[in-house]
């Protein structure tokens, strides 16, 4: 009996279907009741889809208040053994950002290896560094994607869990035309505020400043993480558009000879207070070159490699690592130690003594 039902209903969605088609519906005598019928064409029909935006107030951080920014830490990721988030450890790097004049953070960027997460590991981030350090320092989710869809479908979360702004990078890998950038950045900066994130390293596709400059005038248009140098960011601040370093190496003469507002930066994470002093304290040519050694030690293998090694041994996470990330040799960790003496061991967070770890002091973890 129920399988002549099933094929009774079968029927009569067909009847229902091909009336919305224009063709003459079967007779649905053999339902025995029009009644079903309606029913069942009530089921197949569709009403007016409600709109997908509305205009209310998505985040009530104001954009002036957050492009005043000058020290925005890419703030790491540490796990336990088991790949899992070591939110004890996590939120002792963010104390150390706060209590050394760090304004604000970029959560699952690619420092913080956004990329290995999935999306319920990096909204729950988002949502605990908001929960326990959002009265104290911005909190900026990287909900950025090469899908529009899940940009927009994150973003919306990290902003319901309470993050300050976004950062957007455009999408990589499957690029799109200048036309698609355009359409991309406009229905993610309908969220509220946001920073682009221009890396071509990474992405392999440039954001022209032709894009950047259509997408200004929005609302909740923050401005750019700019990595291209310090004459695009020259470029910027002469049409007044804000705009942070992405590069260390580059920060201290983008923040003072070419107009950056600051900087957003990964080196911070092992110096905050001389990277504050840097950004804040005016213009200090050997204090930059001070701190070059271990600026280009830290990118010698492509971020966060080198800085999940730094932290390892200054003993503030465990040396866990997701793979495909993997520790720098030896040669490079018996490096940093004597980078560490050179630039004194208190200007870098925690008390014990630098480490000088062994291979099999690291852990890999594949599954996680």
């Amino acid at each position: 009996m129920p399988e002549i039902r099933t094929q009774e209903c079968r029927a009569l969605a067909s009847s229902a279907l091909c009336g919305t088609l224009g063709r003459a519906p079967r007779s649905a005598a053999r339902c025995g009741s029009r009644r079903a019928c309606l029913q069942i064409r009530a089921a197949v029909m569709q009403s007016t889809p409600l709109p997908m935006r509305s205009n209310e107030l998505k985040n009530s951080t104001p954009v002036e208040e957050m492009k005043k920014l000058r020290l925005i830490s890419a703030i790491k990721t540490p796990y336990l053994p088991d790949g899992r988030f070591d939110l004890e450890a996590y939120d002792s790097l963010v104390r150390t950002q706060v209590d050394h004049g760090v304004e604000g953070l970029i959560v699952g960027g690619t420092t913080g290896e956004g990329h290995l997460m999935n999306w319920d590991e990096h909204i729950m981030l988002i949502a605990h560094t908001v929960n326990c350090f959002g009265d104290k320092i911005k909190v900026i989710g990287n909900t950025g994607s090469n899908s529009t869809r899940e940009a927009i479908h994150a973003t919306e979360q990290g902003f319901a869990a309470g993050m300050h702004a976004a950062l957007h990078i455009n999408p990589y890998y499957g690029k799109t035309s200048m036309d698609g950038l355009l359409l991309h950045f406009k229905s993610v900066l309908a969220m509220g505020p946001t920073v682009i994130y221009n890396v071509p390293g990474r992405t392999g596709q440039d954001i022209p400043p032709s894009v950047i400059e259509k997408i200004a005038s929005s609302p909740n248009f923050l401005g750019v993480k700019e990595c291209m140098g310090n004459e695009r960011v020259k470029h910027y601040t002469e049409q007044g558009i804000a705009v942070w370093s992405g590069n260390d190496d580059q920060c201290h003469d983008s923040r003072w000879d070419f107009g950056a507002r600051g900087v957003i930066s990964v080196v911070s994470n092992l110096v905050p207070k001389l990277m504050h002093e840097l950004m804040f304290s005016g213009k200090n040519q050997e204090r930059n070159e001070k701190l070059m050694p271990l600026i280009n030690w830290l990118f010698v293998e492509p971020n966060p490699i080198g800085l999940n090694t730094a932290l390892s041994q200054l003993g503030l996470i465990r040396p866990v690592f997701r793979l495909p990330y993997a520790p720098l040799n030896v040669e490079k960790r018996q490096e940093f130690v004597k980078i560490v003496e050179g630039i004194g061991r208190e200007n870098f967070p925690g008390c014990t003594e630098v480490r000088l770890l062994k291979d099999d002091d690291f852990l890999l973890v594949e599954r996680y």
